[in-house]
């Protein structure tokens, strides 16, 4: 780490918000005014909106992540947790991956930590449930589904086979309506490798508590992307919700009750608990209290935006708050970077103000939904002219040019090759077959491996006679 004498701004969070600040800092800092320090406990940036595509097989997951070493090598780059601030004293606490926790001074702050899943106390989600926040998430529900079809072709237990073919989806937002359409339509290619799997075997479901899905697009889409799940075989309950799925057993309270080995959590999301150890003014859902200069309330040196803060929606009027997005975040960040470069300069502080320029969701290869706002016109999309939105828009997005042509090369290359449908579970736990060869023979185990073997040779000498 440094031991710079130089005014330092710490970052905390290395997501949207934090990566695209970080680099509005250091692109408009003088040399040497500051040193910039981000901390996160991974080292890299996820763009989530790539998450159900990922899943998919559709782009490289490493395409999906963004490197905060390579694109901010002016900045310090640390790996760990914040896990206290002291606003009296201008010092935070990091918790590194490995070692003793130590504090770390700051003169400004940038408060980008996100958000975490939204979940309640239901029997069994804890044990069961797969979330959609991470790459990591997305890997291993791509190489479980591809697992439960491998499961469903080997067996011959029909029980076994309904279970594993079953797959139960919670949450009708972006997060699940995408990630349900693409887990879907992978799974439909897949079903053409297996000579015992056919589509019409299994059974997708999607649960929603509200009376809609993808109200990001509007009622109107929202209506025709679930006919649309349900013209593919999607079942689709609203105003529905789980009330336990102990064992895989999952029990819906519309009286529905299905086995499933996939249960795939993406009921929304809330500001990440950590926040209540900052000292912070929160918000009744615990966001940071923000001012429309992205400045924590009642501080002049702390900013936060994105999926953390409570941030004045001043283009919807007053009362409005800013909605968690990707479209928000990014603007967020590049105002937020220009106020923090301001206000270590002793200059007047911009206010955010953005217009919703709509949304895009993609449900699949060739399907898609998007509304388009241009002033008071609302253009809705929907099919295949909707997918090349989604997928357009979000190309674009990408942080870097190094990830947009990698993911745009995946998708190139897509329209020529057929979809990868091999299942990788054994990455999870890499050293597994290793350790079954190195690990020393036990009493138990060598009495066991010899019974077998007298057994053998019993019936082999039966046979023989």
């Amino acid at each position: 780490m440094s031991t710079t004498e130089r005014p330092r701004i710490l970052v905390v969070g290395g997501g949207y918000v934090g990566l695209y600040a970080a680099r509005r800092i250091l692109k408009k800092m003088r040399y040497g005014e500051a040193t910039v320090t981000v901390v996160d406990p991974r080292s890299y940036m996820t763009y989530q909106p790539f998450l159900p595509e990922a899943a998919a097989g559709s782009i490289s997951p490493r395409h999906v992540v963004v490197p905060l070493r390579r694109v901010l090598p002016k900045a310090e780059v640390l790996t760990g947790r914040v896990t206290t601030i002291d606003q009296d004293r201008k010092v935070a606490t990091v918790s590194p991956l490995v070692g003793e926790a130590y504090e770390l001074p700051f003169d400004y702050l940038v408060v980008a930590l996100g958000a975490v899943s939204r979940t309640f106390p239901i029997p069994g989600l804890a044990e069961n449930g797969i979330g959609m926040k991470g790459v990591e998430e997305a890997i291993g529900l791509r190489n479980h589904v591809l697992e439960q079809l491998d499961k469903a072709d080997s067996t011959q237990d029909e029980d076994v086979r309904r279970r594993a073919l079953t797959f139960v989806f919670v949450g009708g937002g972006f997060a699940g309506a995408e990630t349900i359409g693409e887990v879907e339509d992978m799974a439909r290619d897949a079903a053409g490798y297996y000579p015992n799997v056919k589509r019409e075997d299994m059974r997708f479901v999607l649960v929603d508590v509200a009376d809609k899905i993808l109200p990001e697009v509007g009622p109107k889409l929202g209506e025709w992307g679930k006919e649309h799940l349900q013209d593919r075989g999607v079942e689709v309950y609203l105003k529905t919700s789980m009330e336990s799925c102990i064992d895989g057993h999952v029990v819906l309270s519309n009286g529905l009750e299905v086995d499933s080995n996939t249960i795939v959590w993406t009921a929304g999301v809330k500001p990440n608990p950590a926040l209540k150890r900052f000292g912070l003014p929160l918000g009744p859902r615990g966001h940071v209290d923000t001012r429309p200069s992205l400045q924590v309330q009642g501080t002049d040196y702390i900013w936060a935006a994105g999926d953390n803060a409570q941030i004045p929606d001043l283009a919807a009027g007053e009362g409005a708050w800013c909605p968690p997005n990707a479209q928000h975040a990014l603007r967020q960040a590049k105002v937020l970077g220009d106020n923090v470069i301001s206000g270590m300069r002793g200059f007047p502080q911009s206010d955010y103000k953005h217009a919703n320029k709509g949304a895009v969701a993609g449900l699949g290869l060739h399907k898609g939904v998007a509304m388009v706002v241009l002033g008071k016109l609302r253009i809705r999309l929907r099919g295949r002219l909707a997918w090349y939105m989604h997928r357009g828009y979000h190309g674009l997005a990408v942080p870097t040019w190094n990830r947009k042509i990698r993911v745009f090369a995946d998708w190139t290359l897509g329209m020529f090759l057929k979809r990868e449908v091999v299942s990788l579970g054994a990455m999870e736990k890499p050293r597994e077959e290793f350790y079954e060869a190195a690990a020393p023979v036990t009493a138990a185990a060598s009495a066991k491996a010899e019974t077998a073997v007298k057994a053998e040779a019993a019936k082999e000498k039966a046979n023989a006679g």
